[in-house]
């Protein structure tokens, strides 16, 4: 598998996508329709979307346009353990007890003290605004600690990473969120699956732009300003989490659904578990626009959930649906009762890594 990786990024071609163009990911290269002006020119009666409805909002400048509205759904169509009180809000004491599980949450390897997840997404997938939307909630205010753009390039230039920190006067959690270049946007942007898995494997140094960007051209090797040559536990990478933007699943290039594929089997190599977060579902769902207690109950979110299912390809168990932060400037107990929801899964699947690796350290040792 590794032998065969390397032939394919020396010869330049790309991984998931066609065409023998460049080593990169070029996933964002033209603006793309929205997924609902997409779904709503369309008459077929198995689209996710049958109509459209006079239901607007702009944001950006960009005009959204809601689907028509449908009935929800009788039961949530996700198992989850989040109750509504009779003001239709997530119990506040759901969000507390979230926010104390994250909090202590502690790496069950000894070698370790944070667990490292890498976010993992096309170009405005929403990867930048959950970092800074998971630190607000500690924050008990919206803040954006990670540089978040809103173009149709990568704002995130290099890797960071970010210690998520408890509320006010609290050390850090076990938790770092780190954030690398969008996959594609441009002509000669985005990482290499090179470049990708050098820094799921700790070899990439932090703050790679500094010496220089990701690039085809240049890629982490050992000749690299501050490479890791022998990366230990704590360098690495635990857990990936795949970012999408419901409002763009329909409209992905086709190429993407290869890239994805090819990344998962990589990292499955490596013994990391993968996750995924739906961002933007606000923006595909007026019923979830007005009120997001209803995510788990609206038959737009689940049928988009499954789309996301079939272009990550993953099941959907493994995939959470999450609203950022972007104009807020209050926090809303139920947004954040999703983001946490969020942050625990990744946490779980985390933990699995460290007891994989705990169980074949401790295991017979051969001469």
């Amino acid at each position: 598998m590794q032998e065969h990786f390397v032939k394919k990024t020396r010869c330049g071609f790309p991984f998931g996508v066609s065409a023998p163009t460049s080593s990169h990911f070029n996933v964002a290269s033209a603006p793309a329709e929205s997924a609902i002006d997409k779904v709503a020119a369309t008459k077929d009666s198995s689209s996710i979307v049958p109509d459209v409805s006079s239901t607007e909002r702009r944001e950006n400048n960009h005009l959204f346009t809601f689907p028509g509205a449908w009935p929800n759904l009788e039961s949530q169509w996700r198992d989850v353990d989040i109750q509504v009180n009779k003001y239709l809000k997530f119990e506040s004491r759901q969000k507390t007890s979230l926010m104390k599980t994250v909090s202590s949450y502690k790496p069950s390897s000894g070698e370790v003290t944070q667990a490292q997840v890498l976010l993992l997404g096309p170009v405005g997938s929403g990867k930048s605004s959950f970092i800074s939307s998971v630190q607000s909630v500690f924050n008990g205010r919206v803040t954006n600690r990670a540089m978040v753009g809103s173009s149709s390039t990568s704002f995130t230039k290099k890797l960071q990473s970010f210690n998520i920190h408890g509320q006010s006067g609290e050390d850090p959690t076990g938790l770092v969120l780190c954030d690398m270049v969008g996959l594609g946007g441009g002509e000669m942007t985005g990482p290499t699956l090179h470049d990708i898995m050098s820094v799921i494997k700790g070899h990439a140094p932090e703050g790679h732009k500094r010496h220089h960007e990701f690039s085809p051209d240049q890629p982490v090797r050992s000749e690299t300003v501050g490479y890791v040559k022998r990366p230990s536990l704590k360098d690495k990478i635990h857990c990936v989490a795949f970012v999408v933007d419901a409002s763009k699943i329909l409209t992905y290039p086709k190429g993407l659904n290869t890239t994805f594929q090819q990344l998962r089997e990589h990292i499955s190599d490596l013994g990391v578990h993968q996750v995924a977060l739906l961002t933007h579902i606000d923006q595909i769902c007026s019923e979830t626009y007005k009120d997001v207690t209803q995510v788990y109950k609206t038959r737009i979110i689940r049928d988009m959930m499954g789309k996301a299912a079939t272009l990550l390809g993953m099941s959907t168990s493994y995939i959470i649906p999450v609203r950022n932060y972007s104009s807020e400037l209050d926090l809303d107990v139920n947004t954040d009762v999703l983001l946490l929801t969020a942050v625990d899964h990744i946490l779980q699947y985390a933990d699995l890594y460290f007891q994989d690796n705990t169980r074949q350290n401790t295991g017979p040792k051969i001469d």
